[in-house]
């Protein structure tokens, strides 16, 4: 009988179900280890909230992942093809279905809004500029930030452009989405529309993986928690054993020491 983990294959069911998996990922600055042994599986639709103090090596891991950093070791599958070391041409089309936001936006000053988001559309989807401009205009109308067309990012708040760097990725039509602390440069008072945008895209099935520092937002919204610690995957567990019950002593005391910070 077939172990029911097992796909007709032979091949384990989560392998095959996997949109992104790493096996022993690490990554080293010099004698600085920031990533050990790192293993996980990310499936379509999947919400995953990466959390854990500053250093843990978060931020590494998702710049592992879209290739913007070499893993010193491990591999790293996109549809269980191997992406570590793959050809300039190869990672240009890996990084369209695996899009990135950051969390200092990285627009061009120099460009308009609706510039902002059809200049990869065009260069490197190499879509005609009037299928480029409705593509982002209805992205820009998901985001609540259609009305900016015209604008340059200095005319627009910390939120706005947060917003328009989500559009932006976004027309790329990516299957992931990464988000690398996409509100930690805000001020506090426009955290909130930007969570409620990718609330919406977490609604609507976006495959996405977040490192953030909004608690709240992960225990609501995640499908999967992970907490990280001195560079390991410490637990990875759903948001409701993560956040109430957590089987990790060093899971237990971050929060504390979060939730007694915050209150």
């Amino acid at each position: 009988m077939r172990n029911r983990n097992e796909t007709g294959s032979g091949r384990p069911a989560c392998e095959e179900d996997s949109i992104i998996r790493i096996e022993h990922l690490a990554k080293s600055f010099g004698d600085h280890e920031v990533l050990r042994d790192i293993d996980f599986t990310l499936k379509k639709g999947e919400v995953v909230c990466v959390i854990g103090a500053s250093g843990s090596g978060k931020s590494t891991l998702l710049r592992c992942i879209n290739q913007l950093e070499v893993p010193s070791e491990g591999k790293i599958y996109f549809h269980e093809r191997e992406i570590c070391g793959e050809s300039k041409r190869s990672l240009e089309d890996y990084r369209t279905h695996v899009g990135m936001v950051f969390q200092s936006f990285n627009l061009f000053d120099n460009m308009t809004v609706m510039e902002n988001c059809t200049c990869a559309m065009c260069n490197v989807l190499h879509m005609n500029k009037k299928e480029a401009q409705r593509t982002a205009f209805s992205n820009l109308k998901k985001v609540g930030m259609a009305a900016y067309v015209k604008a340059k990012p200095r005319q627009l708040s910390g939120g706005q452009k947060q917003r328009v760097a989500i559009a932006r990725a976004l027309c790329m039509k990516p299957e992931v989405l990464l988000f690398d602390e996409p509100t930690s440069a805000l001020d506090p008072e426009m955290v909130g529309e930007v969570l409620d945008v990718m609330k919406e895209l977490a609604k609507e099935g976006m495959t996405m993986i977040i490192v953030t520092h909004e608690m709240a937002f992960a225990r609501d919204v995640s499908s999967r928690t992970i907490f990280m610690a001195d560079g390991v995957i410490e637990e990875d567990d759903t948001p409701d054993v993560i956040f109430h019950a957590p089987h990790s002593q060093r899971t237990r005391e971050f929060l504390t020491r979060f939730f007694a910070q915050a209150s």
